[in-house]
């Protein structure tokens, strides 16, 4: 069992939501797990199974990054200011706000981008780092979609090509070969399920982050993220780290593979029978696998 506490905390002139799920008996050996949702742009909605973390006695805080979900909205900004260094900022605010002396991070997606990006840079009180179905580079991001694209049934591939070439990705027809590759890669569960769905409908609600940084859908990135990379840069993270991704998933091996060669002291695990949305699919697994890597790495904090 555990209790929820919904906060607002200032950003410089905007507000980030947070949602603490504290147990109702906290271990105090045990640090907070402060979860970093995708997109960029797709809230903390489908992040939500992994409440089931609090079983343990362990606190698992949820927030809605600027630009995404009950967080401030900017619609009007400038391509220019969406940068990942906006949401490290955003983060370092929100463990300075909470008054977190210890923590661990665990990012799924572009989030798991965003973890990798903050232990670069040593925050201190960081315990442990989860990557969870995230690339190294959005480079070998593209390489790899092109190569599950060219996967897809019958000349599925050749169609989404002539309709990105003529900029027309909202067409009825394109949009249905998006939701073919999404269905074997993103998520392979029918229906979707409520969490996923409800990230879904605020990203479309609001797309401004998604389509900025990443652009119109998971395979065409277009956006200001499309050269970005943190390959060279990972042997400065300095904390354990877990690399999860699914077998089916849009996160191939060679997405991540520069994590398991470049960080000193990593684990990297494929999970059978999921895909993008690993949580999802495989729940009982996947909780298992990051509590146990998270308990693995505590630092007594009673």
């Amino acid at each position: 069992m555990y209790v929820e506490e919904d906060l607002w905390i200032p950003f410089g002139e905007h507000e980030t939501w947070v949602r603490r799920c504290v147990p109702m008996a906290p271990d105090p050996t045990k640090s907070p797990v402060i979860m970093l949702h995708g997109g960029p742009g797709a809230a903390h909605n489908y992040l939500l199974p992994f409440r089931e973390l609090t079983r343990s006695g362990r606190e698992v805080i949820f927030y809605d990054q600027l630009g995404c979900g009950n967080s401030t909205h900017l619609p009007g900004a400038s391509p220019s200011f969406w940068t990942p260094q906006l949401f490290i900022a955003e983060f370092d605010n929100l463990t300075t706000a909470l008054e977190l002396d210890t923590f661990h991070i665990a990012g799924q997606s572009w989030g798991g981008t965003l973890a990798a990006e903050i232990a670069v840079r040593h925050p201190a009180g960081l315990q442990s780092v989860t990557i969870l179905n995230s690339p190294a580079s959005m480079d070998l991001w593209m390489k790899a979609a092109a190569r599950l694209r060219a996967a897809l049934p019958g000349d599925a591939d050749e169609r989404m090509r002539r309709y990105e070439r003529e900029s027309n990705t909202d067409d009825p027809e394109y949009l249905r070969l998006v939701d073919l590759f999404y269905r074997r890669h993103v998520c392979r569960l029918a229906p979707l399920p409520k969490d996923l769905a409800d990230s879904f409908a605020q990203l479309n609600t609001d797309p401004t982050v998604y389509h900025t940084m990443n652009g119109p859908n998971e395979f065409h990135v277009i956006g200001t993220l499309r050269d970005w990379s943190i390959i060279g840069r990972l042997s400065q993270i300095d904390r354990p780290t877990l690399v999860l991704a699914g077998e089916h998933d849009e996160a191939t091996p060679e997405t991540w593979q520069p994590f398991l060669e470049e960080i000193p002291d990593v684990r990297g695990v494929i999970v059978a029978d999921a895909s993008h949305s690993s949580h999802l699919e495989q729940p009982e697994t996947v909780f298992r696998i990051v509590e146990e890597f998270i308990s693995g790495h505590e630092v007594n904090v009673a």
